[in-house]
């Protein structure tokens, strides 16, 4: 029956906390940490825009997060049945499950070109090196003249001097992604990304086949590796020269960038990305801990660690980007780039310069790999946690949680394949700016003023106290007033500063479709709201306020009514139950009947319905007394 509820044994347990508190790191800590968070840094002013992302995170990330792992630990549900806490807003739990179901289909293609490239990377010369095209030219060359650069190529390529470009993104877009001019270009299927993309889904299974008993597992290892690779990256990027540079640019304050709404826009937005907050994961993955674990511990120290993790991956990019600045003769503003560009273009430039530039680069996508798996394992498990905790008689046989979890990683193996087509960049580049900012920051808006103000926040700070022994003071302030507050500015900064992507060149109905994902999870709230109220209140006072009041009959009955007496009062419930009757009334005049009185008026009856409202109210009295007094007449 949907909304069973499962004990804790019955839905399982973490084998050990270390479990739990390493499956959150590596939930939080992701691709974004290394390709997103130092870009961010350095076009916000460097070093200054870690004042409003530390602050974001203390008044808006550490609350949230707080507020969402105690809430699933103490309910011991998934993110659709915990909301049987106020089931009227239980739009709030599918419109999170529906955002990781988003993500999770994007970010296994995303992992699909670390695979391709770490495959790429197992060959003596890297193939993004050198190309044949007339326009690549590595960069090493840009300040070589024409001549020179025509001499290396050994083409006749003087038509091509101002489109140099870098063999790493010749490679990239033309390549590997064989990228379409645009999104109205969907263009053909790549095998071989989707190859690739069909081996991540099943590396997926095969860790989640067991669900948290196998992921509990395997978090010791993609939890802790990519700190050991991180810092092996950044003690050979402080080796090359102009490693100074790179990170003098990344620290380096421009406080006058503060003043912009944008900046602190980013840094709430990549806070809610980087912790993956409101996705539902994090209500999943508290309600397999035990009852009496100190949450709010943990709340404190993941989220600390997700930022430091951030900063440090900034130290490891901008070593490498200053290194790349000092050998093109440019600045470093001149190479930094963000999100994909970064990961497999500019990087991978900077590592075919290093000494054994394969085994780097294998170390760097095997990270990749990791970081980007470390994620989709508990976006995954968030969708599957949900489905079987709504339906958890169907699913009580071990073979059938088997082959649902197979089937849902090739429906999203499936789901995911528009991704992979020579136009599915443009679309990832579309669901990614949709899905992340707006959608995550209106659900916990929603969450925050539901637990706070519809629950109770002194009834949730008994719940948390019941689990900790501690009653959380500290986060007070920011669940009743600040970081609710601070979500709105957020949301309307990010509507009020959002720029169409028609000044991209796509056109009119990508925007159109740009609205609808990000709408998407956010209507269903208040759907939801309106679909279980309804029914139970609000539908019914409408059908009230619609049905016609009693005094409504036509003109012959209102006049007939006052000709009758005493009884004229209850015509209109009489003439009403006849009308309903009427069909029984037929069948009876086909049976045999006990007089011809009660014939008669059957009879009468008959006759007279096609015109229900016009009947003679006193003739049909008269007939009734009749037949009253001969059924009372005792018999001969």
């Amino acid at each position: 029956m949907p909304g069973k509820h499962l004990s804790t044994h019955d839905r399982g347990q973490w084998g050990h906390q270390v479990e739990f508190v390493l499956t959150l790191i590596g939930y939080a800590v992701g691709l974004g940490n290394v390709w997103r968070f130092p870009y961010l840094c350095f076009k916000n002013g460097g070093g200054a825009f870690l004042i409003p992302y530390t602050l974001c995170l203390i008044f808006l990330g550490i609350p949230v997060f707080a507020m969402e792992t105690a809430f699933g630990q103490f309910g011991g549900r998934g993110p659709l049945t915990i909301w049987f806490i106020s089931p009227a807003f239980r739009g709030i739990g599918i419109a999170s499950v529906l955002i990781s179901m988003v993500i999770q289909l994007y970010y296994g293609v995303v992992i699909s070109w670390g695979i391709y490239y770490l495959f790429a990377s197992m060959k003596a010369v890297l193939p993004w090196t050198r190309c044949d095209d007339c326009s690549c030219h590595v960069y090493k060359y840009l300040n070589a003249s024409a001549e020179t650069i025509f001499n290396k190529t050994g083409f006749n390529c003087s038509s091509f001097a101002g489109e140099v470009r870098p063999a790493s993104e010749i490679y990239f877009r033309d390549h590997v992604l064989e990228v379409s001019k645009g999104i109205w270009q969907a263009g053909n299927v790549k095998w071989d990304i989707t190859l690739c993309n069909l081996l991540g889904w099943i590396v997926v299974f095969a860790v989640l086949c067991r669900g948290i008993k196998s992921l509990g597992k395997v978090v010791y290892f993609t939890a802790t590796v990519p700190y050991l690779i991180l810092t092996v990256l950044l003690v050979r990027g402080a080796m090359l020269d102009g490693a100074a540079e790179g990170i003098y640019y990344y620290l380096t304050p421009d406080f006058s960038k503060l003043a912009d709404a944008n900046v602190w826009s980013d840094a709430a937005v990549q806070i809610f990305f980087s912790l993956s907050a409101c996705q539902g994961g994090l209500i999943a993955m508290s309600s397999y801990n035990t009852f009496d674990n100190n949450i709010l511990r943990e709340a404190l120290m993941v989220p600390i660690i997700n930022c430091l993790t951030s900063v440090f991956a900034g130290f490891v990019v901008f070593s490498v980007l200053g290194h790349i600045a000092l050998i093109e003769h440019t600045t470093v503003a001149n190479v930094t780039q963000g999100g994909p560009g970064l990961a497999f273009v500019v990087y991978p430039d900077a590592l075919a310069e290093m000494p054994v530039a394969p085994l780097w680069s294998i170390l760097f996508f095997f990270l990749f790999c990791i970081l980007g798996f470390s994620s989709q394992f508990s976006l995954v498990e968030t969708v599957i946690t949900s489905v079987f905790d709504e339906f958890p008689g169907t699913f009580d046989k071990k073979w059938r949680k088997y082959g649902f979890r197979a089937a849902w990683c090739l429906i999203g193996f499936l789901l995911g394949l528009p991704y992979l087509t020579q136009g599915g960049s443009h679309l990832l580049d579309l669901v990614d700016n949709s899905i992340l900012g707006f959608p995550s920051l209106c659900v916990g808006l929603c969450e925050v003023l539901v637990l706070t103000y519809v629950y109770g926040y002194k009834h949730f700070s008994v719940d948390v106290q019941s689990m900790t022994n501690i009653r959380p003071l500290m986060f007070m302030p920011c669940w009743l007033f600040i970081t609710p507050a601070l979500l709105l500015l957020v949301i309307i900064t990010a509507a009020v500063q959002h720029k169409t992507r028609m000044t991209l060149g796509e056109p009119g109905w990508s925007e159109m479709l740009f609205w609808f994902i990000s709408l998407a999870p956010i209507v269903c709230i208040p759907a939801w709201f309106f679909y279980y109220t309804c029914p139970r209140g609000v539908w019914k006072r409408l059908r009230e306020l619609a049905a016609p009041k009693p005094e409504w009959r036509s003109r012959r009955f209102s006049v007939k009514s006052k000709a009758v007496g005493k009884w004229g009062d209850d015509a209109l419930a009489r003439t009403t139950s006849w009308m309903i009757e009427s069909a029984a009334l037929r069948k009876a005049k086909k049976a045999s009947m006990k007089s011809a009185t009660d014939s008669e008026i059957i009879r009468d009856v008959v006759e007279e319905e096609e015109e229900p409202f016009e009947v003679d109210f006193v003739a049909r009295r008269e007939s009734e007394d009749r037949r009253d007094k001969k059924s009372q007449s005792p018999p001969v």
